[in-house]
């Protein structure tokens, strides 16, 4: 698929650990280059969250399942403290994963999402007791490697807690109801959003994945690295991973004829206006790019149901738009304003349709973004570094990006 390939380049398109972070005068000729408005009728969801229902179920009987909060208390890995050597303009909090996922250049970090996300304010942003920061990964099969299988990171960001963090392996759902089964899933993870229950998660050429996640199973922890899914034995494995997230539904993306498919490169959660933006990675058409399209890349706003955190059987977009700029891994959306993260470029942009776009310094590797709402302090972005030995994960001030 065609962010999959990415992982072979990011050393290239993406060197450095940090900037520090400020504003980029734009000409003005570039800062009349702002995004302009597609057809959203063009662009079409079809959604299934019953697609695993049955396996689901016989997965739930065979191996029972563990809320977060007991995901969390079994956390078995200790975050650190940011750099001092980490700096980019509006820094207000975050951390770094252990040495051993700061430095495995075969799992790579990717998308981002909150219990802000799933849960807004109230309650601090508390799901199930815990504050959290949820963050995607694909594992390869070799350093640059072909994807093999994705999973999230549980972070807990609450003082109450220690700084710990718990792998969670995703999975689809296999075999029969009498004898279920489950495999990895090699997508490249390269957005999620965390909403209610439920986690979508990118997959490139596809759309979106759904898991639930009242649904983490427990498995059996022993086995070898390599074994997976249901053994001849009646055991469980998954790569000595305690606990697995099983594939719930999927939600599948469409255009209209002559119209490109959309390249689900990374996504965000709008909590304003009930929905998910995405956005795609691509080359300028003048470029040497080989491995991503040569093409303006879009980015598309699809509503949830009304009143709800899943989406309509079909849906389609209610905002989409062609942009200017490439080699975007991140993208935000709340209250009409949008950011957009290049990593190529070590850019973040912004955007309104009334105030035009303005043009920041960023990091290097910089990958997805997370809009993280709160009743009584600033609002902030998070995002997150996948350049290996430099894996950081931070929140700015929204404020220091555009304005309120």
């Amino acid at each position: 698929m065609l962010r999959q390939v990415r992982a072979a380049t990011s050393a290239v398109i993406a060197a450095g650990l940090a900037v520090a972070g400020g504003w980029v005068g734009a000409s003005p000729a570039e800062a009349a280059a702002g995004p302009t408005a597609l057809n959203g009728a063009d662009y079409t969801l079809s959604a299934d969250y019953h697609k695993y229902d049955a396996l689901d179920s016989a997965l739930v009987t065979a191996l029972g399942t563990s809320p977060v909060h007991t995901v969390m208390e079994n956390a078995n890995h200790t975050r650190q403290a940011l750099p001092s050597s980490f700096s980019v303009a509006g820094l207000s909090t975050g951390f770094r994963f252990d040495d051993g996922d700061n430095t495995d250049c075969k799992s790579v970090p990717q998308g981002i999402t909150t219990s802000r996300d799933a849960v807004g304010t109230a309650n601090s942003g508390n799901y199930d007791g815990h504050q959290l920061v949820l963050v995607s990964w694909y594992t390869a099969d070799a350093c640059g490697g072909n994807h093999q299988r994705s999973r999230i990171t549980l972070a807990d960001w609450d003082a109450t807690y220690p700084n710990t963090y718990r792998k969670i392996l995703l999975v689809e759902p296999t075999g029969t109801a009498a004898a279920p089964d489950f495999k990895d899933i090699p997508i490249h993870a390269g957005g999620v959003s965390w909403y209610g229950d439920y986690l979508y998660v990118a997959d490139t050429g596809r759309g979106m994945r759904v898991f639930d996640m009242r649904k983490i199973l427990n498995t059996d922890t022993g086995g070898t690295a390599d074994q997976i899914g249901r053994q001849a034995n009646g055991a469980y494995y998954a790569h000595n991973y305690a606990y697995v997230l099983p594939q719930v539904g999927t939600v599948t993306s469409q255009t209209a004829t002559g119209v490109a498919g959309l390249a689900w490169s990374s996504i965000s959660l709008d909590r304003v206006s009930e929905s998910i933006v995405m956005t795609e990675y691509t080359c300028p058409v003048s470029s040497t790019c080989t491995d991503y399209p040569k093409r303006a890349p879009r980015a598309v706003r699809f509503p949830f149901a009304p009143g709800a955190t899943t989406f309509a059987t079909t849906t389609t977009a209610s905002q989409a738009l062609m942009l200017p700029w490439y080699h975007l891994n991140g993208v935000a959306s709340h209250n009409g304003r949008w950011w957009f993260n290049s990593s190529g470029a070590k850019q973040l942009y912004y955007w309104t349709p009334t105030a035009g776009p303005s043009t920041f310094a960023w990091v290097g590797g910089g990958e997805s973004l997370s809009y993280w709402e709160d009743a009584t302090n600033p609002d902030l972005l998070w995002s997150l570094q996948e350049t290996t030995g430099g894996r950081n994960v931070f929140a700015v001030t929204q404020a220091t990006y555009g304005g309120g």
